[in-house]
């Protein structure tokens, strides 16, 4: 690129020219035809905003509590992995790019850098990303780990008994970062797991991978302490539903009783905005930090962060939202709304 990147979509650009074809395919890749990573994007563009313009916006708050936490703006840095691939510092160069942006980073449990690495790169607050193990040792070990060195939430990914087909790693012969060893060792007992974690950490727990009413409900009878709309951003079943379409359904079954959040397809402000109008507390984004990592390491995931923080404000600058309060459902439409419009 012959100028400086001002949106996510031109890092994107710039870190598929800097990385080897294997990794830059590993951090963009999704499932088998890799239809929900496509649909995780394009369903966004099926939702319009409704802009109040007879609003005083001469002053814009973007800042929110997540858990307790005050943060600078709905936007957490999602669990993803292996970002010393993108940039030799690796996870150490996210935290603190996280940490600049005053925003909550959640570190993978299949990062590069380890949890106590990552803790003492900065002053900040993060959150622990877990797959709980049919060998509940290893998993205690884990937990123990990450909460002696600060973490202030535990989020299960609960969407991963098996590894999904990830086809283009398959054809790269991805072997720099091999999960395979990691298959049929994930526990699937949601409610006797949630009531195990409970008996060994005090941290708040959230489930990462929700998609349906049913699991909705069942996650919140287990007694999470909140829900992450996932669907692991394509990565594990294709012709999964893209995250923004199933997000009302989630929340309408949750009742308020836990916040929602949601990641899958986040690269603008707009999303963001839309998000937290069919009611997701925060949105997180995951390959959108890792481009910018892989382009122009801590500076670039530093920068792709502040990009989508100034776009969500021009939205709601432009949109009559002066608060992240003031965004409402009556700010977007909806297919379905349009299609109830038309009967």
């Amino acid at each position: 690129m012959s100028s400086e990147p001002v949106n996510v979509n031109d890092f994107k650009e710039l870190a598929r020219s800097a990385l080897p074809k294997m990794y830059y395919d590993f951090y963009a890749g999704g499932a088998e035809d890799e239809h929900t990573l496509r649909e995780n994007i394009r369903a966004f563009h099926s939702i319009t905003i409704r802009p109040r313009v007879l609003v005083d916006v001469s002053q814009i708050d973007m800042s929110t509590t997540i858990l307790g936490h005050r943060i600078s703006a709905p936007i957490l840095v999602a669990p993803t992995s292996a970002h010393m691939l993108a940039f030799h510092e690796g996870e150490l160069a996210t935290a603190r790019a996280a940490a600049a942006a005053q925003t909550i980073m959640v570190l993978s449990y299949s990062s590069t850098r380890s949890i106590e690495e990552v803790a003492s790169s900065c002053d900040a607050v993060r959150f622990f990303q877990l797959y709980v193990f049919k060998r509940r040792d290893i998993t205690a070990l884990i937990v123990q780990r990450a909460e002696r060195c600060g973490y202030k939430a535990i989020v299960v990914t609960v969407d991963t008994p098996w590894l999904g087909r990830r086809e283009a790693d398959m054809k790269n012969k991805m072997v720099a970062y091999p999960k395979k060893n990691l298959e049929g060792l994930m526990s699937v007992e949601i409610n006797s797991d949630i009531e195990w974690l409970r008996s060994i950490t005090s941290l708040p727990i959230l489930l990462k991978g929700i998609l349906t009413r049913e699991d909705a409900t069942k996650a919140v009878e287990a007694g999470v302490d909140g829900i992450l709309v996932s669907n692991h951003g394509g990565r594990q079943l294709d012709f999964t539903p893209p995250t923004i379409l199933v997000l009302e359904e989630v929340v309408q079954a949750v009742k308020g009783k836990v916040p929602v959040l949601l990641d899958g397809g986040v690269r603008r402000g707009t999303d963001i905005f839309k998000a937290l109008a069919l009611g997701a507390q925060a949105v997180l984004t995951g390959r959108a930090v890792l481009f910018g990592l892989s382009a122009k390491g801590e500076e670039g995931a530093r920068t792709v962060l502040e990009m989508l923080k100034n776009e969500l404000e021009t939205t709601m600058a432009l949109s009559g939202c002066p608060s992240i309060r003031d965004i409402t459902r009556n700010h977007v439409r909806t297919q379905y709304d349009k299609l109830q419009a038309m009967l």
